[in-house]
């Protein structure tokens, strides 16, 4: 569904690979008409805009069409994982009514498990959370186990505490890294900083974990070594800015901000097509 090359830093299960989903967030997920959707759609219905071979008829057109928040998604491979291994390649279209339920209902939770692994990826590659790297590895093969389970298992897995004996993990490797860095500043964890300005803000080392940053100007601000999971960067402007070692920023989050050719990125995420294309 995104329109972007894939995250260089990250093993390929942990992209998304539509050519072998089968569809699975065009269909499982719901949509409520608003300026991210053209259209209201009900979980488990298929968009109105997905072909009979799983992909979308308007894939190039999606933000002109008013589907901009199908851009900005990402399933962390969990599509192909449901589509070729939970479900050994058995298409929802020609399978039983109940066999297309338990998809619907199992790929969001394989979705939530491959964010996690994500993260947990992440972790491993920073050196200064080397303190945690052991217990970040043993969650790692422990969700990895998780997402391997059965429809059965999946169904009923209690992803929330799984997330938060991760989330423990995730939050001491954030402090280890930032602790490293010199001048960094406060703690704006869960900040609602929606439409605030802080165009050249010196933010470098800062914890913005969680913090609403929807529409923000942050023109060449400092974001260096920042700790972004969870910030809400949504048409927040991102020209000039300089990420350089920023951590747990995903590919939907940078897709759906503002940027610029001089925006500088950290290796785990790729420049968004469309910031080019508005350049022009």
């Amino acid at each position: 569904m995104s329109e972007r090359a894939s995250e260089p830093s990250l093993p390929q299960a942990l992209r998304g690979d539509c050519a072998r989903c089968f569809g699975l967030c065009c269909v499982a997920l719901p949509f409520t008409a608003s300026a991210d959707f053209a259209l209201t759609k009900a979980a488990g219905t298929p968009c109105r805009n997905l072909g009979t071979d799983h992909r979308c008829g308007i894939h190039t057109d999606l933000r002109r069409r008013g589907f901009g928040g199908c851009t900005v998604y990402e399933c962390f491979g969990a599509g192909q994982r449901v589509s070729q291994v939970t479900f050994g390649g058995r298409d929802w279209r020609t399978g039983t009514a109940e066999h297309a339920r338990r998809m619907f209902e199992v790929f969001p939770v394989v979705r939530h498990l491959h964010e996690l692994l994500r993260y947990l990826t992440e972790t491993l590659g920073l050196p200064a959370a080397r303190p945690v790297h052991g217990d970040a590895r043993l969650l790692l093969e422990a969700t990895e186990e998780l997402a391997l389970g059965t429809p059965e298992e999946l169904a009923v897995l209690d992803v929330a505490a799984h997330r938060r004996r991760v989330d423990a993990v995730l939050l001491r490797a954030g402090e280890l890294v930032r602790a490293g860095v010199r001048g960094r500043t406060k703690d704006r964890r869960g900040a609602d900083l929606v439409g605030a300005r802080l165009r050249g803000a010196g933010l470098r080392g800062a914890n913005l974990r969680g913090a609403c940053l929807i529409a923000a100007d942050l023109t060449g601000a400092d974001l260096r070594d920042t700790e972004l999971i969870g910030a809400d960067l949504r048409d927040a402007d991102l020209t000039g800015a300089d990420l350089t070692g920023a951590f747990f920023l995903t590919q939907p989050q940078l897709d759906s901000a503002r940027g610029s050719a001089g925006t500088r990125l950290p290796a785990s995420v790729t420049r968004p097509v469309h910031w080019a294309a508005a350049a022009r």
